[in-house]
């Protein structure tokens, strides 16, 4: 027969006996996003380059702000049809032709709302140090993270994607 005692402490320890429940699964971080862009970009002979990122709608809400992504649409409507929008290349590979032959991803700044990551690209064609180095501004957007700009150089100026669309807005 059960004692009070054997009842009582059975009653104290069963909610520890409950099974755990899995904690939701922690939305991908900055540098495990650019990573899987890049490995994306990289495959193959590593000319697919990075457009699938900007390529239509959707591509753009997986992995642009909310702000980026208006900012985006407004240039669009903004340029006259038959012209070729604000951001004429890749920015993922900061190239006309896409060349990724490797890449190191560092994350430069990271903080509760925001990160700076950084890629060096690697191609089979020779680039000034500068342009080989693509940066990430990142921010929260809800629960995910999203990329709110990319930036680089080009023939050592400095190019923002952000800062192109919000140009070409003025003209």
């Amino acid at each position: 027969m059960i004692s009070r005692r054997t009842l009582v402490v059975a009653a104290l320890l069963a909610p520890l006996a409950r099974p755990a429940v899995a904690a939701p699964p922690a939305a991908a971080d900055p540098v495990a996003i650019v990573t899987a862009i890049y490995t994306r970009a990289a495959k193959g002979k590593g000319d697919g380059g990075g457009a699938f990122v900007i390529e239509n709608k959707a591509a753009k809400a997986k992995y642009l702000s909310k702000s980026l992504v208006e900012l985006w649409a407004k240039a669009d409507a903004h340029t006259p049809k038959g012209d070729v929008g604000p951001i004429d290349f890749d920015p993922v590979t900061n190239s006309q032709e896409p060349d990724v032959k490797s890449f190191k991803v560092v994350a430069e700044k990271t903080e509760a709302d925001k990160a700076l990551i950084a890629v060096t690209i690697t191609g089979r064609t020779k680039r000034k140090p500068a342009d080989q180095v693509v940066r990430y501004d990142f921010v929260r957007d809800g629960i995910e993270w999203k990329i709110d700009d990319i930036r680089g150089a080009s023939d050592g100026e400095p190019w923002s994607v952000r800062g192109m669309l919000t140009e070409s807005l003025k003209n």
